[in-house]
Protein backbone atom coordinates (compact mmCIF):
# COMPACT_ATOMS: atom_id res chain seq x y z
CA UNK A 1 0.00 0.00 0.00
CA UNK A 2 1.35 3.39 -0.98
CA UNK A 3 0.60 6.81 0.39
CA UNK A 4 1.89 10.09 -0.94
CA UNK A 5 1.63 12.61 1.88
CA UNK A 6 1.89 16.34 1.51
CA UNK A 7 2.10 18.72 4.45
CA UNK A 8 -0.58 21.32 3.80
CA UNK A 9 -1.79 24.65 5.14
CA UNK A 10 -5.18 23.75 3.69
CA UNK A 11 -6.58 21.17 1.29
CA UNK A 12 -9.93 20.26 -0.20
CA UNK A 13 -11.49 17.79 -2.61
CA UNK A 14 -14.45 18.51 -4.90
CA UNK A 15 -16.77 16.33 -6.95
CA UNK A 16 -19.05 17.90 -9.56
CA UNK A 17 -17.87 21.36 -8.48
CA UNK A 18 -19.02 20.76 -4.88
CA UNK A 19 -16.48 20.64 -2.05
CA UNK A 20 -17.01 17.30 -0.30
CA UNK A 21 -14.14 17.58 2.22
CA UNK A 22 -11.82 20.30 3.42
CA UNK A 23 -9.11 20.45 6.06
CA UNK A 24 -6.98 23.14 7.67
CA UNK A 25 -3.33 22.46 8.63
CA UNK A 26 -2.43 18.81 8.30
CA UNK A 27 -1.68 16.17 5.69
CA UNK A 28 -3.17 15.39 2.31
CA UNK A 29 -2.79 11.68 1.59
CA UNK A 30 -3.13 10.23 -1.90
CA UNK A 31 -3.74 6.51 -1.26
CA UNK A 32 -2.80 3.74 -3.69
CA UNK A 33 -3.81 0.13 -3.11
CA UNK A 34 -1.91 -2.79 -4.65
CA UNK A 35 -3.12 -6.37 -5.28
CA UNK A 36 -1.38 -7.97 -2.27
CA UNK A 37 -2.60 -5.35 0.21
CA UNK A 38 -5.02 -6.24 2.96
CA UNK A 39 -6.35 -5.06 6.30
CA UNK A 40 -2.92 -5.36 7.92
CA UNK A 41 -1.43 -2.91 5.42
CA UNK A 42 -4.34 -0.48 5.79
CA UNK A 43 -3.89 -0.40 9.58
CA UNK A 44 -0.09 -0.13 9.35
CA UNK A 45 -0.16 2.72 6.84
CA UNK A 46 -2.79 4.63 8.84
CA UNK A 47 -0.63 4.36 11.95
CA UNK A 48 2.46 5.45 10.00
CA UNK A 49 0.74 8.45 8.38
CA UNK A 50 -0.83 9.72 11.60
CA UNK A 51 2.45 9.34 13.51
CA UNK A 52 4.81 10.57 10.76
CA UNK A 53 6.80 13.52 12.08
CA UNK A 54 6.81 16.20 9.37
CA UNK A 55 5.75 19.28 11.36
CA UNK A 56 8.28 21.64 12.93
CA UNK A 57 9.09 21.60 16.61
CA UNK A 58 10.31 24.66 18.54
CA UNK A 59 13.77 24.31 16.96
CA UNK A 60 12.33 24.14 13.44
CA UNK A 61 13.07 20.40 13.01
CA UNK A 62 10.51 18.01 11.56
CA UNK A 63 9.71 16.35 14.84
CA UNK A 64 5.92 16.59 15.30
CA UNK A 65 3.09 14.44 13.95
CA UNK A 66 -0.58 15.11 13.23
CA UNK A 67 -1.27 13.94 16.78
CA UNK A 68 1.21 16.42 18.23
CA UNK A 69 -0.20 19.45 16.39
CA UNK A 70 -3.90 18.48 16.46
CA UNK A 71 -3.73 18.40 12.66
CA UNK A 72 -6.21 17.05 10.14
CA UNK A 73 -5.95 14.38 7.45
CA UNK A 74 -7.56 14.40 4.01
CA UNK A 75 -7.51 10.96 2.36
CA UNK A 76 -7.99 10.77 -1.41
CA UNK A 77 -8.05 7.39 -3.17
CA UNK A 78 -5.73 7.42 -6.17
CA UNK A 79 -5.29 4.19 -8.10
CA UNK A 80 -2.67 5.77 -10.35
CA UNK A 81 -0.13 5.58 -7.49
CA UNK A 82 -0.08 1.82 -8.01
CA UNK A 83 0.63 2.13 -11.74
CA UNK A 84 3.47 0.31 -13.46
CA UNK A 85 5.62 3.05 -14.98
CA UNK A 86 8.68 0.90 -15.61
CA UNK A 87 8.60 0.84 -19.38
CA UNK A 88 7.33 2.88 -22.26
CA UNK A 89 5.50 6.16 -22.08
CA UNK A 90 2.09 4.94 -20.97
CA UNK A 91 1.33 3.67 -17.45
CA UNK A 92 -0.05 0.18 -16.90
CA UNK A 93 -2.59 -0.53 -14.20
CA UNK A 94 -2.27 -4.29 -13.71
CA UNK A 95 -0.29 -3.48 -10.55
CA UNK A 96 -3.28 -1.74 -8.92
CA UNK A 97 -5.78 -3.65 -6.79
CA UNK A 98 -9.17 -4.49 -8.29
CA UNK A 99 -11.70 -1.70 -7.63
CA UNK A 100 -13.80 -3.71 -5.14
CA UNK A 101 -10.72 -4.63 -3.10
CA UNK A 102 -9.28 -1.11 -3.27
CA UNK A 103 -12.56 0.45 -2.13
CA UNK A 104 -12.83 -1.93 0.83
CA UNK A 105 -9.25 -1.16 1.87
CA UNK A 106 -9.80 2.58 1.40
CA UNK A 107 -12.72 2.30 3.86
CA UNK A 108 -10.61 0.20 6.24
CA UNK A 109 -7.83 2.78 6.07
CA UNK A 110 -10.34 5.51 6.95
CA UNK A 111 -11.64 3.46 9.89
CA UNK A 112 -8.10 3.01 11.18
CA UNK A 113 -7.30 6.71 10.76
CA UNK A 114 -10.51 7.63 12.59
CA UNK A 115 -9.50 5.35 15.47
CA UNK A 116 -6.28 7.37 15.82
CA UNK A 117 -7.58 10.90 15.16
CA UNK A 118 -10.91 12.47 16.05
CA UNK A 119 -13.37 11.60 13.27
CA UNK A 120 -14.05 15.27 12.52
CA UNK A 121 -10.35 15.72 11.67
CA UNK A 122 -10.41 13.05 8.93
CA UNK A 123 -11.70 14.17 5.54
CA UNK A 124 -12.22 11.86 2.59
CA UNK A 125 -12.42 11.87 -1.14
CA UNK A 126 -14.98 9.74 -2.99
CA UNK A 127 -13.83 6.40 -4.32
CA UNK A 128 -14.25 6.08 -8.08
CA UNK A 129 -15.25 9.72 -8.59
CA UNK A 130 -13.63 12.30 -10.82
CA UNK A 131 -12.22 14.53 -8.10
CA UNK A 132 -10.52 17.89 -8.10
CA UNK A 133 -7.98 18.30 -5.32
CA UNK A 134 -6.82 21.73 -4.16
CA UNK A 135 -4.02 22.27 -1.70
CA UNK A 136 -1.40 24.61 -0.42
CA UNK A 137 1.68 22.43 0.09
CA UNK A 138 3.49 23.82 3.12
CA UNK A 139 7.23 23.71 2.54
CA UNK A 140 6.84 22.10 0.08
CA UNK A 141 6.98 18.86 2.06
CA UNK A 142 6.05 15.62 0.29
CA UNK A 143 6.89 11.99 1.16
CA UNK A 144 6.03 8.60 -0.34
CA UNK A 145 5.22 6.07 2.38
CA UNK A 146 4.84 2.36 1.72
CA UNK A 147 3.92 -0.71 3.74
CA UNK A 148 3.62 -4.34 2.68
CA UNK A 149 5.39 -6.22 -0.12
CA UNK A 150 6.42 -3.14 -2.09
CA UNK A 151 8.04 -1.34 0.85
Amino acid sequence: MKGLIQRVSTASVSVDEQVIAEIPTGLLLLLGVEPNDGSKEARALAKKVVGYRVFADDQGRMNRSLLDIDGALLVVPQFTLAADTGSGTRPGFSTAAAPAVAERLFQEFLGSAESLLPRERVGRGRFGADMKVSLINDGPVTFMLQVGDSS
